[in-house]
């Protein structure tokens, strides 16, 4: 397969971006293919692919680089932070672009009392840079506990990432949420930020799991006021829906120049 890259400038389209948990690239068929997995986001033109539970060397999944193969056969850089790590084993989420691009930051999400002994959560923060300014986009993949995902969304609205001062608009705020739009965690993201399906499109919101027969919004792609949504819908092929237990999340943007920061 040749190598992607992203052709929104030279074709003058809207910046477009992905969110898909992809399930350690196992399919519904009991299938492991990170080529399947690059393969349906290359036919998508994406400028930001942002993905969750990507297994590192990991002998569960023939210890392949997942989040390497896939950026490569895209064409892409990809930077990677591991939710888990044990010796050269590792498991998390990446953010990949074809865009010049520099990690900001990766990070490990606060568990809760007893609740800290379930699967560690994290975040990766990456700088991208499309049309003359400096987007931040954070990807990541709660907990299972309303409680736990509590605490891991006011870290990520909280100094030291969102809300910190080196985090300046425009803002994506993008993964697995394990959380419906009637949760408290959904309330206090939008509270802060703009829900991609929500914002005034005529398509209606649309459910990302499970991917077979979806009627749960656990996915979501939120924006702050900076960015402007003109499209968001779900990857339903059938090779997109048998590739993971989850649907994809595709949104295109556009980015409100009036109060931006250009990129120095």
């Amino acid at each position: 397969m040749r190598a992607f890259f992203s052709c929104a400038n030279a074709e003058n389209l809207l910046p477009r971006l992905i969110t898909w948990n992809v399930h350690r690239c196992v399919g519904r068929d009991g299938k492991c293919s990170p080529e399947r997995i690059a393969r349906i986001i290359a036919e998508q033109n994406l400028d930001i692919v942002a993905l969750q539970e990507l297994d590192v060397r990991r002998s569960r999944t023939g210890r392949v680089d997942q989040a390497e193969v896939i950026a490569r056969t895209l064409g892409m850089t990809h930077h990677f932070h591991p939710a888990y790590r044990v010796m050269e084993e590792a498991y998390g989420d990446a953010i990949l672009t074809a865009r010049p691009s520099h990690m900001v930051k990766g990070g490990a999400l606060p568990g809760v009392g007893p609740l800290s002994g379930l699967e560690p959560r994290g975040a990766v923060w990456a700088a991208v840079h499309l049309g003359g300014y400096e987007v931040q986009v954070v990807n990541t993949h709660l907990g299972l506990r309303g409680h736990e995902r509590i605490v891991q969304v006011e870290t990520l609205l909280g100094h030291e990432w969102i809300g910190g001062p080196n985090c300046r608009e425009p803002v994506i705020l993008l993964g697995y949420f394990n959380a419906i739009p009637r949760s408290r965690v959904y309330a206090r993201i939008t509270r802060a930020l703009r829900d991609a399906q929500c914002t005034g499109l005529r398509r209606k919101p649309q459910a990302t799991f499970p991917a077979r027969l979806p009627f749960l919004r656990l996915d979501h792609v939120f924006v702050s006021k900076g960015i402007d949504v003109s499209r968001a819908e779900t990857l339903r092929t059938r090779e997109a829906r048998m590739a993971s237990d989850h649907l994809a999340l595709v949104v295109d943007f556009t980015l409100k120049p009036a109060p931006l920061r250009p990129v120095s």
